[in-house]
């Protein structure tokens, strides 16, 4: 019969057997031999195929690189928005799921809800609970070959299109070096960030029986951002002093007993200056068994 295309030993083996009927025992000793020293020299050659080389020894570490195909990368750099990848790669803070920054823009014209859990990012401003994921982006055009040339010729006519300035990518600027002796920087070395606008004051008003034990809160005062919201603030106060979930945390301002979904910007401008003390925003926090 005519040999296998696999390159499967059948023919040899029956050929062998042919042979040893005809020649007696005597072949077919010599022929045992033959075929040994045959797989022998086979396995001595599949191992250094293996390694890839003649004597057997190991490649360097780059030869033996393990090849990733990009369909298993895929889930992870998708958007579940527009099906594409990644593109301006932008993360809600509340829940850490990523969309591209034009689809997750666009979804919060109408929802202010994460599209892929659910949870309320913000209950009127969800978008200023989303951060660009710059190095996530930077991993996704190393990934997908010509996707960031293919984006900005995009963007480019775009701009072309409707007769606008196409947008120059910001460039840093070279530190001049400075000349002579070094000048020593004065003022204090610690910086507040601008958006940490609300300093808050959290005043304790107690507990009711069956709270269990508690941590008492070691700081009370806090420099947050204005759009930080009452449900952050609950949040710390949990992690803070080691709260039971069954215990409930109450937030009052003045008379007013806040909603988590309520900023401390908001809270401060409808409140007014009866809510601040010395600059800060006064919070008073109780805790209570929450009902079954």
């Amino acid at each position: 019969g005519a040999p296998s295309c696999s390159g499967s030993r059948t023919l040899p083996f029956e050929f062998e057997r042919g042979r040893s009927e005809s020649s007696g025992d005597e072949d077919d000793d010599d022929e045992d031999e033959e075929e040994e020293e045959v797989e022998e020299e086979e396995m001595e050659g599949d191992t250094r195929a293996r390694f890839g080389t003649d004597d057997g020894e190991l490649d360097s570490d780059d030869d033996r690189e393990r090849m990733i195909n990009l369909a298993e990368l895929t889930p992870y750099i998708l958007c579940s928005i527009c099906k594409g990848y990644f593109i301006d790669a932008t993360t809600i803070t509340e829940c850490l799921h990523t969309f591209c920054k034009s689809c997750i823009v666009r979804h919060f014209y109408y929802s202010n809800r994460c599209p892929k859990c659910n949870i309320v990012v913000h209950q009127t401003q969800p978008l200023y609970n989303i951060r660009l994921d710059r190095q996530l982006q930077d991993i996704v055009y190393k990934l997908v070959v010509n996707l960031e040339e293919r984006e900005k010729k995009q963007m480019h006519d775009f701009y072309k299109e409707r007769g606008l300035e196409v947008p120059k990518p910001a460039v840093p600027q070279p530190v001049q070096p400075s000349r002579g002796r070094p000048r020593k920087v004065l003022g204090s070395v610690f910086r507040i960030p601008p958006e940490l606008d609300i300093s808050i004051l959290l005043e304790f008003i107690g507990a009711n029986e069956g709270t269990g034990n508690f941590k008492p809160l070691e700081k009370k005062f806090v420099r947050v951002s204005g759009e930080a919201t009452i449900g952050h603030v609950e949040k710390f106060l949990r992690r803070k002093m080691d709260l039971d979930p069954a215990c409930q945390v109450d937030i009052i301002c003045g008379d007013h007993l806040l909603e988590h979904y309520q900023t401390l910007r908001e809270i401060r401008q409808v409140i007014g200056e009866s809510a601040v003390q010395d600059g800060l925003l006064v919070l008073h926090y109780g805790l209570v068994v929450s009902p079954l």
